[in-house]
Parts: C-alpha cells; structure tokens; sequence
C-alpha cells in the first residue's frame, strides 16, 4: 500500500455496479464484504477495494476522516 491509496479511498468513485458514482470509502459494509468473498476485480479498483474492505473489518475508518474533501 502507498501511502497515496489512502487519498484515492475518498476520491476514487466505484465505477461500476449497484453502487457506481460512491466514493470507495462510502461503499457500504456489506458491499465490501461480498467483494471479499467472492473475489475483487482485477487493476486499480480492485486493490482499492480490497484495501476499503480491510480498513472496514477492522474498525479504522476513521482513519480517513482527514483526508475527505482532499484532492490527488
């Protein structure tokens, strides 16, 4: 992880899917979880929401609360 993938949690928008157009850091739990178990899509977005899915399970969201209305 760079330390950059943090900034692109609450920029990067989910590109496709129930949920196109939601930050990866706003995507809902259960969401996240789904993508874990039955496997996350290759590239960029897919490491991106393997990392939101890690940063969820273990109750550190907060983690990214001073990094919203940021910009890459």
């Amino acid at each position: 992880m760079n330390p950059e993938d943090l900034l692109k949690l609450v920029t990067t928008e989910m590109p496709f899917g129930k949920h196109q157009g939601t930050q990866i850091a706003d995507l809902p739990a259960n969401y996240l979880h789904w993508f874990a178990r039955e496997g996350f899509p290759k590239g960029e977005i897919g490491r991106l929401l393997a990392l939101m899915q890690e940063i969820d399970h273990n109750g550190l969201g907060e983690l990214l609360k001073p990094l919203r209305g940021r910009r890459c």
